[in-house]
């Protein structure tokens, strides 16, 4: 068994979709539109393991907005290969105007990783 993808509710579809392929080597699908129920979606595949669908549709403020749930994912991984490359993603970053929550460090069991906010506040662990 593996993940295939996660998937991502999302305010500004396009906004989203340029921050995971300028900062993480990612390739993207054609945007799928349904027009019966105004859904739009992104695949953002890596070259290896799960995908990330970033997915919009009008209303989904005031789904979120009504929704009980408020327990979920806390944050996702992605890998970069090394140190170094950790260091440089997570300058270049910050350098553009995002949110690190946490800079590169060896944590207690012992990953090398930094933490980042995505442009709407998902946090995403950089690790090596």
């Amino acid at each position: 068994m593996k993940i295939e993808h996660i998937a991502i509710w999302t305010l500004n579809l396009e906004k989203m979709k340029n921050f995971y392929l300028e900062f993480f080597d990612l390739k993207s699908n054609e945007k799928y539109y349904n027009p019966k129920k105004k859904f739009s979606s992104y695949f953002l595949k890596f070259e290896k393991g799960a995908r990330i669908e970033l997915m919009h549709r009008p209303d989904i403020s005031e789904f979120i907005e009504k929704s009980e749930s408020k327990l979920g994912i806390t944050h996702f991984a992605i890998s970069v290969g090394s140190k170094e490359r950790v260091d440089s993603i997570t300058e270049l970053i910050k350098k553009n105007g995002f949110r690190i929550v946490g800079e590169p460090r060896t944590t207690g069991d012992g990953y090398y990783e930094s933490v980042i906010a995505d442009p709407e506040g998902n946090l995403i662990e950089i690790t090596e």
